[in-house]
């Protein structure tokens, strides 16, 4: 049913995620005019306060971490705010919750960002207080499960309360315009789409490079590890969207149907295809930091780590090998794109400095996004021995090329489609399914082998087994800093 929410419920709304993306996401929406001044948010935790502390709570939030050019639209933002407090496994306060949110009206939109061991309460509270009906649509943040069958009995309980088309599953990568700028580039220029192929792409890279440890997260993340953090969900969506066939139509049901067959196409990752890591002791822009294990405190095997070769099966992809590479405590933080063409056939060019590289794109996603296309050009001189050749880096930022629009970050996109209802960017049950499938191959291959981390230093772009995973095939990984 297609409808505008007049009304949000944010679960989990004195969280970091709160503080740092949602309520100034918010914010900077209700500062642009993009929400109706009729909609109202509702926030909702285990915290104890009433409305005017939760005001209160927010407008600190809100002077920390949104930018200066919209702090004068703090005030009137703070009057959407209402809040209840809540315990999730307490139904009798689901019953107070709805009598915040108010019954009926023009529709209600739900932001769940909870533990997965408090969805099936969560939602039975909401089902049970009239908060789960046919003109509500919810938002889930991950992490939506550890495993194909721990995502299965989530998607189940929710999917008890509501329809496919009702569930928004949050991957924020998505909301990045960089991400979106990915599909403009390739279904919007005719100069990219006819090489995009295996016979003309020799390999693809992607690279989620993080400085940091783990920062406050040391509950959820020992138990998941870099290839359920990261890997399950942003590198895969990454993936999808550069291997995707071209799309029908730009909407959501069209872009997510051909997502899915790339990830059902992913061959199973042989031992030797993958790189297990863990950061040991180092330094980071200058600063000591400690190993992993002093950081957590106590000995552990979870990777903070991983490279993947990855394969898709399929005609446009056959031969193409997918690198991934994701860390944290790495050299640098980045996320990149680097697609890798193949080489000219053969050269016309005899001289002594004539060796043409091959051409390469690099599409940056943060910290900075632009868009990076290497080629071969001619180097200035009278060339008496024969003309030389030097790659030459054709830039695209993206600030530059669009000085006007104001720069968002990937929440407001998400949020804004959540209370709309576009589902465009947000991932259907069955990707998500076929993204655990993969991955749960790779945990197997892994046990099976008896595949452990090897250490790296923090600062380092990870083990040294990553990069011979790379140099075996002849392949350098793209690096910068």
């Amino acid at each position: 049913m297609s409808f505008t929410a007049d009304r949000l419920l944010l679960f989990g709304a004195t969280g970091d995620l709160s503080q740092r993306m949602l309520l100034p996401s918010l914010c900077a929406l209700h500062a642009d005019k993009l929400v109706a001044d009729k909609v109202s948010i509702v926030g909702t935790a285990r915290s104890d306060m009433d409305d005017t502390g939760f005001r209160n709570f927010a407008h600190d939030a809100l002077n920390k971490f949104l930018p200066e050019h919209r702090k004068p639209a703090i005030n009137s933002f703070l009057k959407r705010l209402t809040y209840q407090t809540l315990d999730a496994n307490e139904t009798a306060h689901y019953t107070a919750l709805a009598g915040k949110v108010r019954p009926g009206g023009e529709g209600l939109a739900i932001f769940l960002s909870t533990a997965p061991s408090l969805f099936e309460s969560t939602i039975a509270g909401l089902q049970a207080s009239g908060l789960a009906g046919p003109k509500t649509r919810i938002g889930l943040e991950k992490p939506l499960g550890t495993s194909l069958e721990t995502s299965r009995h989530i998607n189940d309980a929710v999917a008890r309360a509501f329809s496919e088309d009702r569930i928004f599953r949050i991957d924020h990568y998505l909301g990045k315009e960089t991400v979106q700028n990915l599909l403009a580039l390739r279904f919007a220029n005719i100069l990219f789409e006819p090489i995009w192929n295996a016979a003309h792409i020799e390999h693809v890279q992607i690279t989620v490079g993080e400085t940091v440890g783990l920062e406050g997260r040391v509950g959820f993340y020992d138990g998941a590890g870099a290839l359920r953090d990261m890997v399950q969900n942003h590198m895969l969506q990454l993936l999808a969207l550069v291997a995707m066939e071209p799309p029908a139509h730009y909407d959501a049901t069209s872009v997510r149907d051909e997502k899915v067959k790339v990830l059902r196409s992913l061959r199973t990752v042989a031992a030797a295809e993958t790189v297990r890591g863990q950061y040991g002791a180092g330094a980071i822009a200058g600063n000591a930091v400690p190993a992993y294990a002093e950081e957590l405190g106590k000995a552990s095997d979870t990777e903070t780590f991983v490279a993947i070769k990855a394969h898709i099966d399929n005609w446009r992809w056959k031969g193409v090998p997918f690198y991934l590479r994701t860390g944290k405590r790495m050299t640098r933080r980045v996320t990149e794109i680097m697609i890798q063409f193949r080489p000219i056939p053969h050269s016309i060019f005899g001289g002594k400095g004539a060796h043409p590289v091959p051409n390469r794109l690099v599409i940056g996603i943060q910290p900075e996004e632009n868009i990076t296309v290497s080629l071969m050009a001619k180097v200035p001189g009278l060339d008496r021995g024969g003309i030389s050749l030097r790659e030459v880096p054709l830039d695209i930022a993206m600030d530059d090329a669009f000085a006007g629009p104001t720069r968002r970050i990937a929440y407001e996109r998400l949020l804004l489609d959540l209370i709309e209802g576009d589902q465009t960017l947000f991932v259907r049950r069955d990707e998500v399914e076929a993204q655990w499938e993969w991955i749960d191959g790779v945990r197997d291959t892994w046990t099976e082998n008896a595949i452990q981390p090897k250490s790296y230093f923090a600062g380092s772009w990870g083990p040294a087994a990553a990069v011979a995973l790379a140099e075996r095939d002849g392949v350098t990984w793209h690096e910068q800093g």
